[in-house]
């Protein structure tokens, strides 16, 4: 067939898949790609008679995971498949009929967990070869669908449950901010599990990966993890995350994006190298740097910090050049990774901590250090109010959690003669200070966040 003879498509088309039971489904256009994938979790393969079948779940409607389908289909193999990152990933293959438009044809599918991208499936120059050119330029060619008919196509599977399972993944139960997230959940309908990390395990594989509870209860039907990880679970606990997002749980916070803010050094080069003002900071590994790393930030008073410090552990003012020599050479004869960051005196022991939810400044208090302290932790001592914030603090606030891809942050700032500095971000924010000052319901405003990611509302209708 000659090209003038081709259908043409744009860069985004929707088609379906009357076999899998998919009525509707969008798919990103890409010749660049050679094989076609569709995102899928929970993959198994068994033995129908004399042949190999994959079972597997799809959440075809893009960041709304309560809408699953439970599919089956003949295995024709494995794929070797790059990744744009260059990584090469070994995916079972399938062969399925595909309607697009008007027209009908089998192409195979790569199984492959597309819960990061863009869009659910990927269409390759293969299943296209003979049959199509694309237009980059144009999108769905072959006729769009709007929101209230793909809510009347799915409808049927959004009244499965009344109401959504949700794990809490921390240490201690008892914290008032665990027991609030838990009563918030409850509250509003929903089914709430506390798992403690440290007696979670899993099973790495690639065709049935699984995460397992004390007494071997599999993990395997929540929709969404809430992710509470103190300091010393950071690594352990993020390695969980990765799990459960491998299996298609939605986790409130990613492992990335807590191992990042946990990472005060990597933090700051990212807030810097996107425009967020920070205090002066430096950081030098030899001894012999001290003297000029100190008078780089401007020397004393200044602030010496852990890099993986947290709630104001690890962190200490040095009032002299001579006593921030002596802490900084103490700390590096320990091996210890430590930041040097100017002290902002004109705070006078007071910053702002901005509890940030899915874009959104929820609350935001004023903490005050007590006497003697310039540390301003209310579990160490300081003391919290409600405050107005400016629009350059809310600004500063919702980008600083953009930039680490944080759902859930306490973003602390402090105010000086320069103008608003961001000081760190935490990705385990507690919620008792805060509420207690404010009155504002945060547990709640968590909830409703993946309420609204998963597209929980039954009356909703779906986005685009």
């Amino acid at each position: 067939m000659s090209d003038s003879q081709l259908s043409i498509i744009g860069s985004e088309e929707w088609c379906s898949f009357e076999g899998l039971k998919i009525p509707a489904i969008k798919a990103r256009i890409d010749s660049g790609a050679k094989t076609s994938s569709i995102q899928a979790t929970h993959i198994k393969k068994f033995n129908k008679g004399k042949n190999s079948w994959v079972s597997f779940e799809i959440n075809p409607v893009q960041d709304n995971l309560s809408i699953t389908i439970e599919c089956q289909a003949p295995l024709t193999g494995t794929r070797v498949v790059k990744s744009s990152s260059g990584i090469a990933e070994k995916r079972y293959a399938v062969k399925a009929a595909i309607t697009l438009g008007t027209e009908t044809f089998d192409i195979e599918l790569t199984l492959a967990n597309r819960d990061g991208m863009d869009f659910r499936m990927l269409l390759g120059r293969e299943a296209m070869r003979n049959r199509f050119l694309v237009d980059p330029s144009k999108r769905y060619l072959k006729g769009a669908i709007s929101d209230e008919k793909l809510f009347s196509m799915y409808s049927y599977l959004m009244h499965k449950k009344s109401g959504l399972k949700i794990g809490l993944l921390a240490t201690d139960k008892n914290l008032y901010s665990n027991k609030r997230i838990i009563e918030a959940g409850e509250a509003r309908g929903h089914e709430m599990h506390f798992y403690n990390i440290q007696q979670c395990y899993m099973r790495l594989d690639t065709n049935t990966p699984e995460v397992r509870y004390r007494g071997g209860t599999i993990l395997e039907d929540l929709d969404a993890i809430i992710p509470r990880i103190r300091p010393s679970m950071t690594f352990y606990g993020c390695a969980l995350l990765r799990q459960f997002k491998s299996i298609g749980t939605y986790c409130l916070n990613t492992d990335t994006a807590i191992t990042q803010s946990r990472d005060k050094l990597f933090s700051s080069q990212l807030f810097s190298a996107n425009n967020i003002d920070i205090p002066i900071t430096g950081f030098a590994k030899s001894p012999l740097d001290t003297k000029d790393l100190i008078s780089m930030v401007g020397g004393a008073p200044l602030v010496i910090k852990l890099l993986q410090s947290a709630q104001g552990k690890g962190v200490v003012s040095a009032e002299t050049n001579k006593a921030a020599e002596s802490v900084i050479n103490a700390f590096k004869s320990l091996q210890a990774n430590i930041l040097v960051q100017e002290f902002i005196k004109e705070a006078a022991g007071k910053d702002l901590r901005c509890f940030v939810v899915n874009g959104k400044v929820v609350a935001s208090i004023e903490r005050t250090a007590p006497k003697g302290e310039f540390r301003s932790n209310i579990h160490m001592g300081g003391t919290a109010k409600k405050v107005k914030i400016t629009a350059q603090e809310r600004k500063l606030a919702i980008k600083a959690a953009k930039i680490l891809n944080l759902a859930v942050a306490g973003v602390d700032i402090i105010r000086s003669n320069k103008g608003p500095l961001l000081l760190e971000v935490n990705s385990s924010p507690g919620l008792e200070g805060i509420e207690n000052a404010t009155g504002i319901d945060i547990a709640n405003e968590m909830i409703m966040a993946i309420e609204k990611k998963l597209k929980y509302s039954l009356t909703s209708t779906l986005e685009n």
